[in-house]
């Protein structure tokens, strides 16, 4: 890595970081008043919690020599750097506290926050490194047979969404969600700008996510790439937007960031890889199946605040798998094949095993905070502190 690489990993790590910043806006906005700081408390948290997990345990199983190909063997706790190491280390801790933080806005306003804190810690200590170590470790099982994710539309963004998935499925609704015939109603978040400024910080950020996971300036085309991640997003708002319009349904805002959030997950897989008319193609599908797939999950009566499945999981899927449909040479059926693999590979791990730690953590611990916390507010239960004390009723503890 040379130096004016290491400089801009460098400045492509603070704009990870800024991601979370994002998150952060666009979560406790979709959320409501009475919710706001413990949405913004499990953002602060994963990466306070997931940094010092990952520099310990995680880098190592992702990183560390894979003599099986299965996981790292070394590397865990290190003390010393080269440059080059350091900034590799502190880039990766970014990548590994947006996957924790992605199941943080499915699960909101119905999760204890000491149980959510354990499983943000096994996912960016176990769950993330190891998948990612079958994939971006060069000696990985799944590298070696030539799976190919740039920047983590499957490495990061599916491994988060799945472990949303799983988390949503155990946690159950919030209050009023669905009627017992099968309505869905409606509970609106308490701030649509929030929504909207964290999307702009979370489009921002991802020119840090997808621009510094280039190998080196010869290897990659740096303005292809930050090309080709800005028409994905621009492209899946559009997506979203005219998946709305087509089904006659209200055009609206939050869905329409979210398509954007889920173009900016299907481009990351393929974004020095595509060209720019395909990245436009494959983040305008990402809009759609972002707005697909929150229906689906409603009617399944999954209630995932934010559709974080939808725009990580779904969204996740189709880039990793858009990178051989739309290859720039000739199309390969192999090539095709190790892809889809790798997009059922990490569901399959994934998913069980967030699901298996949900289930033990409810056993231990118990993860649904009970009817009446939920009605007043993690906010006041769990943290003792309100987002808008101006605003919002006094809380009687005794009430």
């Amino acid at each position: 890595m040379t130096e004016l690489q290491i400089v801009w990993v460098g400045v492509c790590t603070t704009l990870v970081f800024f991601m979370q910043a994002g998150f952060a806006f666009l979560e406790a906005g979709a959320a409501r008043a009475k919710n706001s700081v413990n949405v913004l408390m499990k953002n602060y948290m994963d990466m306070c919690l997931g940094g010092i997990i990952f520099w310990g345990l995680g880098y190592g199983l992702m990183f560390g020599s894979n003599v099986t190909g299965w996981i790292g063997s070394n590397q865990f706790f290190p003390q010393q750097f080269s440059a080059a190491e350091a900034i590799k280390m502190a880039y990766q801790i970014m990548f590994a506290a947006t996957a924790a933080t992605i199941v943080s806005g499915a699960v909101a306003e119905r999760m204890h926050f000491g149980a959510y804190l354990v499983f943000s810690g096994l996912v960016t200590g176990i769950v993330y490194p190891v998948y990612g170590s079958w994939t971006w470790n060069a000696n990985g099982w799944l590298a070696k047979m030539g799976f190919v994710d740039f920047a983590g539309s499957t490495v990061v963004h599916s491994v988060g969404g799945w472990c949303a998935l799983a988390a949503i499925m155990v946690l159950g609704p919030r209050l009023g969600r669905y009627s017992r015939q099968g309505e869905v109603r409606d509970i609106p978040g308490h701030s649509l700008p929030f929504v909207g400024l964290g999307g702009f910080i979370l489009w921002l950020g991802w020119f840090g996510f997808n621009g510094g996971s280039i190998n080196s300036f010869a290897e990659h085309n740096l303005g292809v790439v930050l090309l080709n991640t800005h028409l994905g997003g621009c492209a899946g708002g559009l997506g979203a937007l005219a998946f709305m319009a087509a089904r006659k349904e209200p055009v609206l805002m939050s869905a329409t960031v979210n398509g954007s959030v889920a173009g900016l997950v299907s481009i990351t897989a393929g974004a020095a890889y595509l060209s720019p008319l395909a990245a436009i193609l494959v983040g305008f599908v990402g809009g759609i199946l972002y707005v697909f797939g929150v229906r689906l999950l409603d009617k399944q009566r999954l209630d995932d605040v934010v559709g974080a499945v939808s725009a990580h999981g779904f969204g996740g899927v189709w880039g990793t798998l858009a990178v051989a449909l739309f290859p720039q040479g000739p199309f390969s059926f192999s090539a095709l094949w190790v892809q889809v693999l790798g997009v059922v590979v990490a569901f399959l791990w994934a998913f069980p095993v967030a699901f298996g730690l949900f289930k033990v953590l409810d056993k231990v611990l118990g993860v649904k905070a009970s009817s009446l916390h939920e009605q007043r507010g993690l906010d006041y239960t769990e943290h003792y502190e309100v987002a808008y004390p101006e605003f919002q009723k006094r809380l009687d503890a005794d009430a």
